[in-house]
């Protein structure tokens, strides 16, 4: 049985140039806030556009890609984790709390007008961290869940009437 699912999605543009920082340990660690969009027509019918604000914090070597090549205005797509973390003001003695999407994965979107260029897309994955990799490819199932394999390897075809549902 599943524990559960923490998965965020966004496609968005860069409120700012992201910040980089060294943890103690040596480790990188980059911020920036990420603006996302929706439009929908009021009661009214009038169009209303509505922003929402995430913030964004980025690990490792992806966090190094993110600082070298992500600038403000940038359109990005990213997959990350919600993460809420909290600290006591040291003003007020109140306790604080913060909600952040901590990113595993992004691709630059959009012109590129602030990489240099035309039309791009580049891809990257948090790898750095042994707990976010995943294989290169999906492992192949075997073969006594989906049938017999022929002898080039491909699956047999099934006829309409094989099928369960």
């Amino acid at each position: 049985m599943a524990r559960g699912l923490n998965k965020v999605m966004l496609i968005g543009h860069l409120g700012n140039d992201p910040e980089r920082r060294e943890t103690t340990s040596g480790q990188t660690v980059v911020n920036f806030t990420l603006a996302t969009s929706e439009g929908f027509k009021d009661s009214s019918g009038n169009f209303q556009e509505r922003t929402e604000w995430h913030r964004i914090v980025v690990w490792g070597k992806l966090a190094e890609i993110c600082s070298q090549y992500l600038k403000k205005g940038r359109q990005v797509y990213l997959e990350g984790r919600l993460q809420t973390r909290s600290w006591d003001d040291n003003k007020t003695g109140e306790k604080k709390y913060t909600t952040e999407i901590v990113c595993t994965d992004m691709q630059m979107l959009g012109s590129g007008r602030d990489s240099g260029g035309g039309m791009q897309e580049s891809s990257y994955t948090q790898e750095s961290r042994p707990s976010y990799s995943r294989p290169s490819k999906p492992a192949e199932p075997p073969a006594s869940e989906f049938g017999d394999r022929t002898s080039s390897g491909n699956m047999q075809e099934f006829e309409k009437d094989d099928l369960p549902f």
